[in-house]
């Protein structure tokens, strides 16, 4: 799991619109180090944003990524993990609820690949969702298309929508698909199936290589919506029946 640079020009565009009230979290402990191919896209990232700071001003000698994190004003990041190998400040096995005195303690997690390696993702999720604080953000990047054989899941942008911000009532930043290579394809936006009212047609349209699914969500006062949690296109469908 590590921060790459694609993943880096998200966290630096986020840093520009967002900053973190109470705890920060991320989901495994991310390293950071820099790819010499995209040497050039740290930095152009960097300007965009009207940073004067250079890519190896983010750096940790450990090539571990809590540095990063602070640097961009995004917080004095905590590390959840399963493993104590890595050294994360809180052992905790995502399959399994988190303890009630997380609950609602944190203004930012990020996710840079970990729920797709869990096999409870509707729990992993739901801790998730406990542990933001109102007004907190969650930031997900896990394999939509092309990391067959890397964790247990790929994931859809309907889950975005369908659990996010209609079960647990959360608003949406943004719901897109980017390529791991920076500047392969352009971005592709998501949109809601239960407003346009037909599902996603992506045939063609997915690039090759490996594809994130990166969201942005924020939770609101609002709780979770009672009962389950319905595909979007479906419960249109429903309720024109």
């Amino acid at each position: 799991m590590g921060v790459d640079c694609t993943l880096f020009q998200q966290l630096v565009d986020l840093s520009t619109r967002f900053r973190p009230q109470g705890r920060s979290l991320m989901l495994g402990r991310q390293g950071f180090k820099i790819e010499p191919p995209f040497a050039k896209s740290y930095e152009s990232a960097l300007r965009r944003a009207g940073i004067a700071k250079k890519r190896f001003h983010y750096l940790q000698d450990d090539e571990y990524s809590e540095t990063l994190f602070r640097e961009l004003g995004l917080g004095e990041i905590e590390t959840m993990d399963y493993a104590s190998y890595e050294g994360p400040s809180i052992e905790q096995d995502l399959n399994q609820p988190v303890p009630k005195s997380l609950h609602g303690k944190f203004g930012f997690i990020f996710d840079g690949g970990t729920i797709e390696h869990v096999f409870n993702v509707p729990q992993a999720l739901e801790n998730v969702y406990n542990m933001l604080m109102p007004g907190g953000r969650f930031v997900s990047a896990n394999g939509m298309n092309g990391w067959v054989g890397h964790g247990m899941y790929q994931f859809n942008p309907e889950l975005v929508w369908t659990y996010w911000k209609r079960k647990c009532q959360c608003l949406v930043h943004i719901c897109a698909g980017l390529t791991k290579i920076p500047g392969a394809a352009k971005p592709l936006n998501f949109p809601d199936a239960a407003e346009t009212g037909r599902r996603l047609r992506l045939k063609g349209m997915i690039p090759e290589g490996r594809v994130y699914l990166y969201y942005e969500i924020e939770k609101t006062d609002a709780g979770p919506a009672k009962g389950s949690a319905l595909q979007s296109d479906y419960e249109v469908k429903w309720a024109g029946a």
